[in-house]
């Protein structure tokens, strides 16, 4: 089970919230070669001072995406995700391109479960 965590000082809208986290959902899906049914997505406002990149304009809005995944993702499916996230971020918020971050944290299959599974080693023909 994927848990994908946006900590974001753009203003949203439950309405967006939701939008956005169904659209993570399907552009995980599709990088990552998965379904969605176990995609957890996660997206908390924050305050301007509650959120902070070195290099980000500071009067601009900020995303950062804590990525906990499974092991064994293609370094350019992981980087083809990253880019598209941000482009959504871009297009539904106007968050600048500095001022967005992407970090992927790998675990084994095993460390990620629900009540009625325990996740395996990712597959490529997962998504199948």
């Amino acid at each position: 089970m994927p848990l994908l965590q946006f900590d974001s000082s753009a203003a949203m809208t439950a309405g967006e919230k939701r939008a956005f986290a169904r659209r993570v959902r399907e552009l995980y899906a599709e990088q990552m070669e998965t379904g969605t049914d176990h995609v957890a997505v996660v997206i908390r406002e924050r305050t301007e001072a509650e959120l902070s990149i070195g290099r980000a304009d500071p009067d601009q809005p900020a995303l950062v995406l804590d990525a906990e995944i499974r092991g064994g993702r293609e370094f350019e499916a992981k980087r083809e995700f990253a880019l598209a996230v941000m482009e959504l971020a871009n297009d539904a918020w106007a968050i600048p391109d500095p001022n967005m971050k992407v970090v992927f944290t790998e675990h084994a299959g095993e460390g990620m479960m629900g009540v009625d599974r325990v996740g395996g080693e990712w597959t490529p023909d997962e998504g199948e």
